[in-house]
């Protein structure tokens, strides 16, 4: 029985993680972002370049999340010593700070890129809403959403679901 059970979970989660997956590459590509960065650098030529990027650092982000251990460098080099006995401590702690701030930065330009493509599809809201027919009610709809997320995120952090994953 959990056997089955253990294959019943493996495919569900595989299930909704490609359904996850899914829907962040198509906000992604429904916003234009990569080929807007490529041409803002002026290497348009490279887009499918940076599509690989962007679909193999999702799967390098899923892999160290889910199979955790393999993500510890920092414990490994601190236990081998590599710099030296007293060393290594005080240099890796360095070189983490360094490489937090760098994915820092880099995490945060692409937020907010994110976020600008997305409030300027945003202002497509109004005209879908126009010559579907939908005119009265969308302040509504529009709140109910923010709402509803406003209210997944209170229950997400006041329950403290990302420590254990279940409410």
């Amino acid at each position: 029985m959990t056997f089955l059970k253990q294959i019943f979970l493996g495919i569900v989660g595989t299930s909704f993680g490609i359904f996850a997956a899914g829907g962040v590459f198509t906000v992604l590509i429904s916003v234009g972002l990569i080929p807007r960065f490529a041409g803002k650098m002026h290497v348009s030529k490279k887009v499918f370049l940076f599509e690989e990027a962007v679909v193999l650092g999702t799967l390098a982000g899923d892999f160290l999340s889910v199979f955790e251990r393999f993500g510890c460098i920092g414990d490994w080099v601190v236990k081998s010593q590599i710099f030296g006995n007293g060393k290594t401590e005080i240099i890796w702690h360095v070189a983490g700070t360094g490489i937090i701030i760098v994915f820092g930065f880099f995490a945060g330009i692409f937020v907010g890129c994110l976020a600008l493509a997305i409030a300027e599809m945003l202002d497509t809201i109004p005209i879908f809403s126009r010559r579907i027919g939908f005119r009265h009610g969308l302040g509504i709809a529009v709140l109910a959403m923010a709402l509803g997320k406003a209210a997944g995120s209170i229950l997400y952090f006041a329950k403290a679901v990302y420590l254990h994953g279940g409410i």
